[in-house]
């Protein structure tokens, strides 16, 4: 479990820097460890606001095809970039595209771990 966790930690610490090397309004300063935090406070961030802004905004969510779930993860990345200077947002569009990339190397990540993130009961 424990092992699992920081799989999936180390793959979106992977999906936020490569975000950062693909898009120009997205910079994550200082090397490894600010990474690794980024990616935790991302992680936290996501878990406690992202799960009660997901509750709130289901109604759009509905409407839009689950289409709007990007705007609110573009909504965690501010607040992550809010709470860390390790972490630059530039502007609303750059967190959108930021969010979409983040999702995006994260499922194809996870589709190449997939086997070692297998639950094994």
């Amino acid at each position: 479990m424990i092992g699992r966790m920081l799989l999936r930690w180390i793959l979106l610490a992977i999906s936020l820097a490569g975000t950062a090397a693909l898009l120009p309004g997205v910079e994550v300063s200082g090397g490894v460890w600010p990474v690794l935090w980024t990616a935790a406070l991302f992680a936290l961030v996501n878990v406690l606001l992202g799960t009660l802004l997901r509750i709130i905004t289901l109604p759009l969510m509905l409407l839009t095809l689950g289409l709007f779930g990007i705007v609110v993860n573009a909504v965690v990345l501010w607040l992550t970039d809010a709470l860390t200077d390790s972490l630059e947002v530039d502007g609303f569009w750059a967190g959108l595209f930021g969010a979409l990339c983040i999702t995006v190397l994260a499922a194809i990540l996870h589709l190449l771990f997939r086997e070692p993130l297998r639950r094994r009961d």
